[in-house]
């Protein structure tokens, strides 16, 4: 199993807890699959927290490596992805997700 590398784990220290919460909830999502906004809220415990969690998602400096390209909308569209490239990159990681298999990430 893949694990947050230490530098990350270490910058995280320095953000709220809500959005250290989501980031390693949001790192467990594997490649190739997706979850809601709704969905990663109610993983973490905060079922009413949708929009919170994409507030986190948005301030994440991690990405790819915390992958919020990975978290959708509840009505299946794409939701923000403010890594460079915008929404394009966000639609072509997890295309190269699904059809691979493999971490975008990582190639």
């Amino acid at each position: 199993m893949k694990k947050i590398p230490k530098d990350i784990i270490e910058k995280m220290k320095n953000y709220p807890d809500f959005y250290v919460k989501v980031w390693k909830a949001c790192f467990k999502i594997s490649a190739g699959k997706t979850l809601t906004y709704l969905q990663l809220a109610k993983n973490i415990g905060a079922p009413k927290a949708a929009r919170a969690v994409g507030t986190a998602l948005s301030k994440n400096p991690f990405a790819p490596v915390i992958p919020c390209h990975r978290v959708i909308r509840t009505d299946g569209k794409m939701g923000g992805y403010s890594a460079a490239g915008g929404i394009k990159k966000k639609l072509k990681m997890l295309r190269y997700e699904k059809e691979t298999g493999k971490d975008a990430s990582l190639d």
